[in-house]
């Protein structure tokens, strides 16, 4: 069955906006995890608006789960995954000032050691996503760089699904069995949520996992967190 990783991100925006501890990051974290969530996500960016640094560390002294830590592969990103060493990194292109993470790596990315930070972090012992838009170039690139996952930028399939343009899965299903045939687990992610997942799911049945945050807490407003993380989980049976 296909991973669910709830990204936390947001919550952690929530209570930033007043200060103080509530929501209660670290319990949010451990009552997704009592409710079925397989995974816990979180991309600590420098300017802490959301996830912040202490965050990153608490979490990971309570999660039983899988811990997936997303970000930009600088040093101060390389540092955190040494520290804590979670299940899974999954690098992103993104700079520091961007809302989130719209765009997967290009080959123009090439200029970045990622083969050498990759190999950095495998000296760890953790697994290495890389996060792509769905082209079979970029899983050559990843396959050249030496990761174990890819992660599809999911976005634009969102985007074209929510008009009834469900043709898009097709340059999804392509690259999908183009990275199982290169030996590539493939995760995906960004604006996955209750209307669209199923499909997705039905057209990559061995999807390993996906990170889902903006669309799943914002359901739980409507539904409560674990009603809304069991509905996630049936959309993926």
């Amino acid at each position: 069955m296909t991973r669910l990783s709830v990204n936390v991100n947001k919550v952690a925006s929530l209570r930033n906006a007043r200060g103080g501890n509530n929501p209660d990051l670290v319990q949010v974290v451990l009552d997704c995890e009592l409710y079925g969530a397989q995974g816990i996500t979180v991309h600590p960016r420098p300017d802490e608006r959301h996830i912040t640094l202490n965050d990153v560390y608490n979490i990971s002294k309570i999660v039983s789960t899988n811990f997936n830590i997303e970000g930009y592969p600088d040093n101060r990103y390389l540092k955190i995954i040494k520290d804590i060493k979670p299940e899974q990194a999954t690098l992103v292109p993104d700079p520091p000032n961007v809302v989130t993470s719209n765009i997967g790596w290009k080959l123009s990315d090439n200029a970045i050691p990622l083969k050498d930070i990759v190999e950095n972090i495998h000296e760890s012992n953790v697994k290495v996503s890389l996060f792509i838009d769905p082209d079979k170039k970029m899983i050559d690139f990843a396959k050249e760089s030496g990761v174990d996952r890819i992660e599809f930028y999911t976005g634009m399939y969102a985007k074209q699904f929510a008009i009834n343009n469900k043709s898009i899965i097709n340059n999804y299903t392509e690259a999908y069995d183009y990275a199982l045939l290169n030996q590539l687990e493939v995760n995906a992610g960004h604006d996955l949520d209750l209307n669209n997942l199923h499909y997705l799911k039905t057209y990559l049945p061995e999807l390993f996992e996906v990170s889902i945050g903006h669309a799943l807490i914002s359901d739980s407003l409507y539904f409560g967190l674990e009603k809304t993380i069991k509905m996630y989980l049936s959309k993926l049976k």
